[in-house]
């Protein structure tokens, strides 16, 4: 269990400090920017490249909300679950700090520019409602978590589950990151969060709520549409099955 949760904590933090990273970061780097299409890649790209690298350990979920979607979807066990987000949510925020230390160094930093933190209403990129915001991270997730499902189950072609995740990941991205700045998961918005303070913790709640439940929800209606009866190989292999 402890390498599980060490790879978890790694990934997470891989998963942090390469989205978010390029948000704070390269977004909008005078010339050369790599803009909005730039981010949902860089976020797709942590994503395949660690799923190759620790899915056969922990399984590479890195986020709350795949850990409990897998749950629902008959994929993970419950006993698990607390172990895991506790790890996924500490590589979040160390993540954030190892980004924060970088971004400082330059002078005029600021985290008044959001600190590539998730929010609704005043503080989404476009200043979407609540309810926009809400109905976004439930209907992504949901779809995110089909992804998963569906590419790691075992009548899925092998070995291509990390590549599917990584472009869904990236989709996502496109499609909402001018919405609520793109969660999906509650780990990768809760690092930033505590960096920011102020509105970004006031509005957590909803980045943590929103992405669990469209991933319960995908997690039981892909169980309920392909039948599962039993646990199948979770993100990357059947190792991290066996060792269950």
């Amino acid at each position: 269990m402890i390498k599980k949760l060490s790879a978890e904590f790694v990934g997470t933090l891989w998963l942090v400090l390469g989205g978010c990273g390029s948000a704070v970061l390269a977004a909008a780097f005078p010339n050369v920017g790599i803009g909005l299409l730039g981010v949902s890649l860089a976020f797709g790209l942590t994503v395949l490249t660690i799923a190759y690298s620790i899915g056969h350990i922990s399984g590479c979920h890195l986020n709350p909300a795949v850990t409990l979607g897998l749950w629902a979807g008959k994929r993970f066990p419950a006993s698990e679950i607390l172990p895991y987000i506790v790890a996924q949510v500490i590589g979040a925020i160390v993540g954030a700090g190892i980004l924060y230390v970088i971004a400082s160094g330059k002078a005029g930093f600021s985290t008044a520019g959001g600190f590539a933190s998730n929010g609704f209403g005043d503080n989404s990129p476009g200043k979407y409602a609540l309810i926009a915001c809400l109905v976004t991270e439930v209907v992504m997730t949901f779809f995110f978590l089909i992804i998963i499902l569906g590419s790691t189950h075992n009548r899925a072609p092998k070995g291509f589950a990390p590549i599917a995740i990584g472009l869904g990941l990236t989709l996502i991205h496109l499609i909402s990151i001018p919405v609520t700045n793109t969660s999906v998961n509650p780990a990768r918005s809760t690092g930033p969060a505590l960096f920011v303070g102020g509105w970004a913790i006031a509005q957590l709640w909803l980045f943590w709520v929103a992405p669990i439940l469209g991933a319960i929800l995908a997690g039981f209606f892909y169980s309920w549409l392909i039948g599962d009866e039993k646990n199948e190989p979770d993100i990357v292999g059947e190792e991290s099955v066996r060792e269950n």
